[in-house]
């Protein structure tokens, strides 16, 4: 009985780390959103503009369907908690838990495609040859991510892709993902398929992924 017990509530568990990304704006409450809202606008609006839809060369948009369908609750929390070191995101502990929990359900209010960020975050990890990946990078990326993938910091237009607060809090399927589908209304365009600036195999993008893993450990 105690085992049964147990396995249905690592059941509900389970069930629950499943949905909880998606269900996080659904289960606000309008104080919540709120709250969300007007956090929001005193802490982060300076950089990332109204309703977070970024700034070019200064902060990422935040409200963008691609980001928000493919990022989990946790990679959001996170970089509000801890910044990105080496980049112009201070981290914002001091709002506590609460705050920044109602600080993502303010952006997650803001989506108009359902989560895919566990089954983004489920992908295989990246196997594939660095040096080839470097050329990619260095002919594609580094234009608007920077040489090292230093983004805005080395004048250019994308963010840090290159650095361990960006790679230490994303999965190979969230990388993956970005360079495929690209994102609307932002610089960053789709690399794979007929519409995208260039038809990148899976091949090629996961050269990509591992030589900006190495960049880290460099």
């Amino acid at each position: 009985m105690i085992a049964g017990k147990c396995m249905v509530w690592a059941l509900a568990g389970v069930v629950w780390l499943a949905f909880a990304g998606a269900g996080l704006a659904q289960t606000a409450t309008p104080l919540t959103l709120k709250l969300g809202k007007e956090l929001f606008n005193e802490n982060c609006a300076v950089c990332h503009q109204a309703d977070a839809i970024g700034k070019p060369g200064v902060a990422p948009s935040l409200t963008n369907p691609e980001l928000l369908a493919i990022a989990s609750d946790k990679f959001f929390m996170a970089n509000i908690r801890d910044g990105r070191v080496d980049t112009g995101m201070p981290p914002f502990a001091h709002l506590g838990r609460k705050n920044v929990r109602a600080i993502v359900a303010y952006l997650r209010s803001h989506a108009r495609e359902p989560s895919r960020a566990a089954q983004v975050a489920s992908q295989p990890d990246a196997h594939g040859d660095p040096r080839l990946g470097k050329q990619w990078y260095d002919f594609i990326c580094s234009t608007c991510h920077g040489v090292n993938g230093d983004g805005y910091e080395a004048g250019g237009t994308g963010t840090a892709i290159g650095l361990a607060g960006f790679l230490d809090k994303v999965s190979d399927g969230f990388i993956r993902e970005t360079i495929k589908k690209g994102r609307t209304n932002t610089r960053m365009l789709a690399f794979q398929g007929p519409a995208g600036l260039a038809d990148l195999s899976d091949r090629e993008i996961d050269d990509i992924i591992v030589y900006l893993r190495n960049l880290v450990k460099k």
